[in-house]
């Protein structure tokens, strides 16, 4: 979340801020819901001093044998008076902490301002869109094809077995998917210094509240019925990123870099007619995740080292593609910057999102009291929190089967990936 102070430091920036995404701040709303809390907190406190220092007073008399009756008086009606500031409080704090939450981190400064994807800005590409002499097919029916070449994407088992947006993929589909799982583990792991963790496919309200799904996207969450209030995850970067909350960590751990690979989870509210046809919007899909904690003063240029790296996923694949800087209104809430990778799909002849890399600066941290210890200082400050997808594994199974389609329905499949396919130079 931001920073409170914020509201009272520098309201100006904080709409300003928000309004790059769109977002008309109704400052004199909030800034009232603050004085009501800070006026509570404050009385609170005073009838505490007061109590603490009538029952001083009232020891000292009777220590003294002096008769403490007047004193009682005075202050019978100061216990309820308390507990009725305490309420008042709680209320009050609650009504600006719902508030506070909901509102999205602040854009940095340079991030264009924007209102959806049409007013984001391209940086630059890498690769060349091949040119098909044949009329080019989609992943579906690319995918559908296993009575002639083994493939095997079965999008109606999936149907009977748990109903649209899921997939069921056999034999060489299945190994691909899973071929393609290694070689991004691999790559983060041994060529870029992550860490790989394993993490629940399952986490409570706190882990979604720490990177900011909760509360205000619940819709977009499968919340599972029981005694705990459990969710599936809509992305490794909730469990992996909440490893740290409560956590303080020495400066000389910094930075912190992990990989982690899991299936995602989202019911795509919103969402109803995009993208139903294939495994482009999915409500499970797989994913490898890159997450960092870094100090305060390294998170941009941290950023640009986990796009590169989400980017050597895609080039040893062979797969043309763009990057995007996000505008203000097409970033998730929590980011303070996003650039995106879009990969090229024949089939549409066009760039789709296939890794969205994000700085959250101390957003998600705050949220989490997730901190460094600075060692100039030896207080506890908090962490700057990274997170991009290194990659999508369905998205990228579509578009090698889209980019690398034959005319006679094979599907080439780029070098790096052979060794984890026995060889294997096509479908």
């Amino acid at each position: 979340m931001l920073d409170p102070r914020l509201l009272r430091s520098d309201p100006d920036q904080l709409q300003q801020g928000l309004a790059k995404r769109g977002i008309s701040l109704d400052l004199a709303s909030l800034q009232s819901l603050d004085e009501k809390r800070r006026h509570w907190q404050q009385e609170m406190e005073r009838l505490q001093s007061e109590r603490n220092a009538q029952a001083k007073k009232i020891g000292k008399a009777k220590a003294a044998g002096e008769d403490v009756a007047p004193l009682l008086a005075a202050v019978s009606d100061l216990g309820d008076r308390l507990d009725a500031a305490k309420a008042s409080a709680a209320e009050a704090q609650d009504a600006f902490q719902d508030t506070w939450l909901g509102l999205p981190n602040i854009p940095q400064s340079d991030v264009p301002a924007g209102e959806n994807e049409s007013e984001n800005v391209e940086i630059r590409r890498w690769g060349t869109p091949k040119t098909f002499d044949f009329d080019v097919e989609d992943h579906v029916t690319l995918g559908e094809r296993d009575a002639r070449h083994g493939m095997a994407m079965d999008f109606a088992a999936a149907t009977k077995l748990t109903g649209s947006r899921f997939v069921v993929m056999r034999g060489q589909m299945a190994r691909l998917h899973r071929a393609l799982i290694q070689f991004m583990l691999d790559e983060h792991t041994l060529q870029h210094g992550y860490e790989e963790v394993y993490v629940p496919y399952m986490v409570n309200d706190d882990s979604l509240m720490g990177t900011g799904q909760l509360p205000k996207f619940s819709e977009d969450l499968f919340k599972l019925e029981g005694e705990k209030p459990y969710y599936l995850i809509p992305t490794a970067e909730v469990p992996v990123t909440n490893l740290l909350r409560g956590e303080i960590v020495a400066a000389e751990q910094l930075p912190i870099q992990y990989a982690c690979h899991t299936p995602c989870f989202r019911s795509e509210a919103g969402s109803h007619g995009r993208d139903t046809r294939g495994m482009i919007r999915q409500h499970q899909f797989e994913k490898v995740e890159l997450v960092q904690f870094v100090h305060p003063k390294k998170s941009d240029e941290a950023l640009v080292s986990l796009t590169q790296h989400a980017e050597n996923i895609l080039q040893k694949l062979e797969l043309p593609y763009r990057v995007m800087q996000l505008c203000g209104g097409d970033m998730g809430a929590s980011a303070a910057r996003t650039i995106d990778l879009e990969v090229w799909l024949p089939s549409q002849e066009c760039y789709r999102e296939i890794s969205s890399c994000s700085n959250f600066e101390d957003y998600q941290a705050r949220r989490m009291q997730a901190r460094w210890r600075n060692p100039e200082t030896g207080k506890p400050e908090l962490l700057h929190t990274l997170n991009g997808s290194g990659l999508a594994i369905g998205r990228t199974l579509v578009a090698l089967l889209e980019n690398g389609q034959q005319a006679d329905g094979r599907v080439v499949l780029p070098e790096v990936l052979r060794p984890y396919l026995g060889g294997q130079i096509e479908l």
